[in-house]
């Protein structure tokens, strides 16, 4: 609109009124476009700092290591408000602290280890005094100790099965009797394996993560050309002639009072799927209790799928109707289960948080976290306790605690923005509030699911190794092979003894013998 002159304005009334309309809807148009312009400016800014968390979350995750420890974790349960806000003396004290530097720790030797001795000793001239002739007398001795490694070896067993017979029958009757020992039972009959040899291939693939082809060139440097291909059906049939063992265990799990369960993903060349799954089920810790004479068996039960649907677990918890301790995924809602929560998840959600609040910088994922440490105190503190005396903790300390914690939830909420990480954080933890409360219910329930994590990470390690299964019937072998390692392990068992005399025992079973003896808590090793 061109700039008028005072001079030249109209002298009609309506005239002027749609002049004066004329601008006002000008002036309401640069308004809107203003506004426009600034919530442009806000989602801009907003999506640049979603996309710079992002960045400084993944620098962490690929760069950074790994450990969920923060500054001071020695001191683990420091109060909030000593987190937020130190005071000066106590800023001033931490700038006057002593770095001190870790000695590198020495290997240590087993005093059960053998030993031989080698006595350097001086020669019966040098036993004389230089000095005055006299015979020098023995005042002590200086020891040290190397540790040496003998390399395994392998031998051929020889089975011979002398055949006797009649004379006289063969010379005066058609038929003569022929006498001679049975075949020795074996795991594998008309096959090489041994029970050892069967037991270090196991434990060599499912404990150490070592690839059947790296066995192959191992046992070549050994003299014995055994594929991998040999192997492999092996371990197959292994685990088909075991499965009765996997099921009574299975069936012992379902009974118990409290469970823990994880999944993680395995690539399956002949599968239609892109993704399978390896689940994990289990109950009981990584070793039995010291102190108890008939502890509770320690359970590890791998189960692999081709899909991560929530009727997987809900077919292998049928009938199982009390606490499991589970992630965030919904899939386990299908199950008849109570559900429990793990606080380590929702922690590690404040951890990223704190990654991207920049170093030396304290906000509220240092406050989420705080809360959650006073939660770990009261665990810690009541670790070597009854189980009824954890609950008792938890219901006059950890309560309190929460109460707090959900307080603050409720108001940061309502301030901090959803999509950005801290307010993830907020969000997920709320929405699993009711499945975080559940183990203040029993004191056999965990407050986190790390022990079912521990569980899945060797079947972790083992995958990067060996990569992927190329068969359905593999990976159902892996499961049982898993399954038994994993579950000796817990039971403090050395997995390779166990199987040694699962193996050398199983062959003298009948079809209707009982197998619980064979079970990793109940057997008699021969080792």
């Amino acid at each position: 609109m061109k700039k008028r002159d005072n001079n030249t304005l109209p002298d009609d009334i309506e005239a002027l009124k749609a002049m004066v309309l004329e601008l006002q809807n000008q002036q309401l148009a640069q308004q809107a476009d203003a506004a426009r312009l600034q919530q442009e400016s806000e989602r801009w800014k907003r999506d640049f700092y979603q996309l710079l968390e992002k960045w400084q979350l993944e620098l962490k995750k690929r760069f950074a290591a790994s450990t969920e420890g923060l500054p001071g974790q020695g001191d683990l349960f420091n109060e909030i408000e000593d987190i937020l806000q130190p005071d000066a003396d106590e800023v001033a004290a931490e700038q006057h602290i002593a770095y001190t530097r870790k000695v590198g720790r020495r290997a240590r030797l087993d005093a059960s280890l053998p030993r031989k001795e080698i006595v350097h000793d001086i020669s019966d001239d040098e036993k004389t005094c230089e000095c005055c002739g006299t015979d020098m007398h023995r005042m002590g001795e200086d020891v040290s100790e190397k540790l040496d490694f003998i390399p395994a070896k392998v031998q051929v067993i020889r089975h011979i099965r002398p055949k006797y017979s009649c004379r006289t029958c063969e010379q005066h009757r058609t038929e003569s009797n022929i006498k001679q020992a049975p075949v020795p039972p074996s795991m594998l009959p008309k096959s090489i394996a041994t029970p050892s040899l069967l037991g270090q291939i196991i434990t060599a693939k499912f404990q150490y993560g070592l690839p059947l082809y790296r066995q192959e060139a191992m046992f070549k440097q050994f003299g014995a050309d055994i594929s991998r291909q040999t192997m492999s059906r092996w371990l197959v049939a292994v685990s088909q002639k075991l499965e009765p063992l996997y099921q009574r265990m299975h069936d012992i799990l379902v009974q118990q009072p409290v469970l823990w369960t994880d999944e993680t993903t395995l690539k399956v060349i002949q599968s239609e799927k892109s993704k399978s799954y390896m689940w994990v089920y289990g109950c009981g810790g990584d070793k039995p209790p010291p102190d108890s004479t008939s502890p509770p068996p320690n359970i590890v039960l791998y189960d692999y799928q081709d899909g991560r649907g929530g009727t997987h677990p809900k077919d292998f918890l049928k009938g199982y109707r009390g606490p499991l301790q589970v992630d965030g995924y919904q899939g386990y809602e299908q199950t008849d289960a109570k559900l429990a929560g793990c606080w380590a998840h929702a922690r590690r959600k404040f951890v990223d948080a704190k990654t991207v609040q920049g170093k030396k910088k304290t906000g509220k994922a240092d406050m989420a976290i705080a809360f959650i440490q006073k939660l770990h105190r009261v665990e810690k503190r009541m670790a070597d306790k009854s189980a009824e005396e954890r609950l008792s903790a938890r219901q006059t300390e950890s309560i309190a605690i929460l109460k707090d914690f959900r307080k603050w939830l409720d108001t940061q909420a309502m301030h901090v923005p959803p999509t950005s990480i801290i307010g993830k954080a907020v969000q997920y933890t709320l929405n699993q509030w009711s499945k975080l409360q559940v183990y203040l219910t029993d004191g056999r329930i965990n407050i986190d699911n790390n022990r079912a994590e521990r569980a899945i990470k060797p079947f972790v390690i083992g995958r990067k190794a060996w990569l992927f299964a190329n068969t359905h019937g593999g990976a159902d072998a892996s499961a049982v092979l898993y399954s038994l390692v994993e579950t000796a392990k817990a039971n403090d068992l050395q997995p390779i003894d166990y199987l040694v005399s699962l193996f050398e025992q199983w062959p003298l079973l009948n079809d209707n013998d009982n197998i619980d003896h064979l079970l990793p808590w109940n057997i008699k090793t021969s080792l």
